[in-house]
């Protein structure tokens, strides 16, 4: 007999249950226009008159409209967060009691996971996708019943983290593979869809109306060319995102980057020009690569990079292209990736630079494809 999932509110750690958030002057009262003497704000803007002495709407609420309106994502459904990396903190820090419950990767994955999980005090489990990448589903069932073990009083896996497409591997998990772990894990299945504007598989947003223990990540820092204002997207239900908004930093978004987020939204059609341009590139660069000597296997890639396996020396590889001052990413150390780098598309003039280095590496490459 199948076990009854738990609900979202038994999965919380009980003391976030009973907290009381802060609640921040900028909450209760945010026109601008008002004589505001509540929050003990400078009463002058020394940088110009953009209201860069007034704290920033706690609440996101411009910036949550203009994503429902261009992203087409429900705003009342939305958390927003310093980066995607500040929502995965939270979401250890809302469901899993240190030295107690634990987390399930399947690797292998984004880094970060783990080291969030380690810095709350939370241990790991992986399930190693194989060779190609791909899902075991049936190692993956076995996994799902083995950890489902727990409860919430004895530990228990609380999070399953599924990056989609996946990095470091840069593929999709099909939609009804990942409504497979949603439906079987006891816990909360969070979805990080960082790279999703560069695929054409459907959103995990899809979901959502079924399940209530699914989160879906988004961000704009890769499609949306806005790493440095750090701006993450959490899609989830209800109690998920009441609880999020309750446990974050009060202040948690800067309105610089509320502002840069919503310019780049109202930038839609050229961003999608830009898409559209690296998947062409991605497919350009990943067909040249597969002529060099030296390279052994170019993953197949929904995300706006290609994992690569060579057969010369990573660590030299990535030396003699930092010599030409151009830099890749070793990920030879990371599970599952032996011998591989990853490599990001570039700009055509970045790619072309970089497949001209490449060439004078092959030509000196010796060994045997």
């Amino acid at each position: 007999m199948k076990k009854e999932k738990f609900t979202i509110k038994e999965l919380m750690r009980p003391n976030i249950l009973k907290l009381v958030p802060y609640s921040s002057a900028r909450s209760e009262y945010i026109d601008s226009d008002a004589l505001l003497l509540d929050a003990n704000e400078h009463y002058r803007d020394f940088v110009g008159n953009d209201g860069r002495n007034r704290y920033p709407d706690p609440q996101h609420t411009l910036l949550k409209k203009k994503i429902e309106e261009v992203l087409k994502l429900p705003a009342k459904k939305l958390a927003i967060g310093s980066g995607s990396d500040e929502l995965i903190d939270l979401l250890f820090r809302i469901f899993c009691t240190p030295k107690k419950d634990k987390a399930l990767l399947i690797s292998p994955t984004y880094g970060a996971y783990e080291v969030f999980a380690a810095i709350n005090d939370v241990a790991v489990s992986h399930c190693q996708l194989k060779g190609d990448f791909t899902i075991d589903l049936n190692k993956m069932e076995a996994v799902c019943s083995l950890v489902n073990n727990g409860t919430p009083e004895s530990g228990m896996h609380k999070l399953l983290f599924i990056c989609s497409p996946n990095n470091p591997s840069g593929n999709s998990f099909p939609l009804e593979q990942i409504e497979m772990m949603v439906n079987r894990f006891q816990g909360v299945v969070v979805v990080d869809e960082a790279y999703i504007d560069f695929s054409k598989k459907e959103s995990a947003v899809k979901l959502l109306d079924k399940y209530d223990n699914l989160v879906v990540l988004r961000t704009l820092s890769k499609a949306w060319a806005l790493a440095d204002a750090r701006v993450g997207i959490a899609i989830s239900s209800d109690e998920i995102i009441k609880m999020i908004h309750n446990v974050k930093y009060p202040y948690n978004l800067s309105g610089i980057s509320q502002q840069l987020a919503m310019a780049t939204l109202d930038n839609y059609s050229e961003v999608q020009k830009h898409i559209e341009l690296i998947v062409q590139q991605r497919e350009r660069v990943a067909s040249a690569l597969k002529e060099f000597k030296f390279v052994d296997k170019v993953y197949p890639s929904e995300a706006n990079f290609l994992l690569v396996r060579v057969l010369n020396d990573p660590v030299q590889l990535l030396q003699t292209l930092r010599d030409e001052k151009i830099i890749i990413r070793n990920r030879s150390n990371t599970r599952g990736c032996y011998q591989s780098v990853r490599i990001s598309i570039g700009s055509v003039e970045d790619n072309n630079r970089l497949l001209d280095a490449l060439k004078r590496i092959d030509r000196d490459y010796d060994g045997e494809k």
